[in-house]
């Protein structure tokens, strides 16, 4: 097999692993709200229940990069197709809160593996670093987009069961086929017309230090978003809609977050990351402010702008780790970013919980907010302290 074959099937994996990790990890989150119907558990009771999973999300990412290191990173991507289609039957099979919170822990552990060992791959095998990220960014996008629609329809007209055992099927197709199909993880590096550039700075500590800041906050908001999402629009929207409508809105609201990664992935390859970062990040406060305030209609907008800077932020974000960090530390660094942001934002659900009892979802929201200021305070200084940087020409970040 050639090189540029291995790269582009390896990508078409990637993408798909990406679209099937955020798709599957919030399935949970609209599927609660049929699992209630039929239980006598509440809506905050049964949230709870998926504390494990996002917990597990980022604090399994952690040791995935250094595992893919010693393993190979194939191997662990096709671990990750086949753990991940175990675990949605497992969680389709629970009938009692126990079952549900150690199926959904199983489940946290096999998405884990996805961003720092997907990523780095796809680094590795990018052709054009900017245009790469973004269409993977939007493939995981409309993966997230897709989750509540799909969910709501296959539970109203199937059960909330079969909302696990659909995707749980398609996760072990493609794994059997992805281990058919891609042999190795290869050496495509040397054969790209384009690399990434690795840019220089003088204070390094410092730039981690305030990037960590912004990747912890922005994985508070991206959590706290992304699984409340589908019960924010049933309360605060203002109408009785059916279940599946629901789902068909919070998907309209994922998709505009795909625009806007599609968006920053051309861009990323044409303007500097710390401004990009910055004009990004303001939105995220904007508009969760406008959502916390507001029902109806300008509650929408206030979730269209914060999905927009939330997602594009994504792409920005791996691809300044693509080109801050070299490549011989990059699964590790992807690593780290991921364990930053996931662990901390993992226990999101529990304090979702808590928060709504206490106030609803405008208190869920105010708290975001709070979060969205950070990540933007964040992206000044890091924007600042960028300016510093040397002046000498760039070199590949790729040997």
């Amino acid at each position: 097999m050639t090189p540029e074959t291995l790269s582009k099937r390896t990508l078409l994996f990637v993408n798909a692993a990406h679209a099937l990790d955020h798709f599957v990890l919030l399935i949970y989150p609209t599927a609660v709200i049929a699992i209630a119907a039929q239980t006598n558990l509440s809506y905050a009771e049964l949230i709870g229940l998926a504390t494990g999973a996002f917990v597990a999300f980022g604090l399994c990412s952690l040791p995935m990069g250094w595992l893919s290191d010693r393993f190979g990173r194939r191997n662990m991507l096709a671990v990750f197709f086949i753990g991940y289609g175990l675990s949605c039957l497992g969680v389709a099979s629970a009938d009692r809160p126990a079952a549900f919170a150690g199926w959904l822990l199983v489940l946290g552990v096999a998405s884990a593996i996805y961003h720092p060992v997907g990523s780095t791959m796809l680094v590795s095998h990018a052709r054009q670093l900017g245009r790469d990220l973004g269409v993977n960014a939007v493939w995981g996008n409309l993966g997230a987009a897709s989750a509540a629609g799909v969910t709501a329809l296959i539970a109203a007209n199937f059960g909330w069961r079969f909302a696990f055992v659909l995707p749980g099927l398609v996760c072990l197709v493609l794994g059997a086929a992805f281990i058919a199909l891609v042999p190795g993880d290869g050496n495509p590096s040397a054969n790209r017309s384009g690399k990434a550039e690795l840019i220089p700075v003088n204070r390094p500590k410092a730039l981690l230090a305030i990037f960590a800041v912004a990747v912890i906050a922005g994985g508070m908001t991206f959590n706290i978003t992304t699984i409340a999402l589908p019960k924010v629009i049933d309360e605060r929207l203002g109408l009785d809609l059916p279940l599946a409508l629901i789902g068909s809105l919070a998907t309209l609201v994922f998709v505009f977050g795909a625009a806007t990664q599609w968006l920053m992935g051309r861009l990323v390859d044409r303007y500097t990351l710390p401004a990009l970062f910055v004009g990004l990040a303001l939105f995220q406060p904007l508009g969760l402010a406008l959502a916390a305030t507001t029902s109806g209609v300008p509650l929408l907008i206030g979730l269209v702008m914060t999905m927009a800077a939330i997602y594009g932020q994504v792409v920005v974000n791996d691809a300044m780790v693509a080109r801050y960090v070299p490549a011989q530390h990059r699964a590790k660094a992807f690593s780290v970013r991921y364990f930053l942001g996931f662990t901390v934002s993992g226990f999101v659900v529990p304090m979702l919980a808590v928060l709504h009892a206490q106030g609803g979802f405008g208190l869920v929201l105010a708290g975001a907010t709070v979060f969205g200021l950070i990540v933007w305070c964040a992206a000044l200084a890091f924007f600042f302290l960028a300016q510093a940087a040397p002046t000498a020409n760039t070199v590949p970040a790729e040997p």
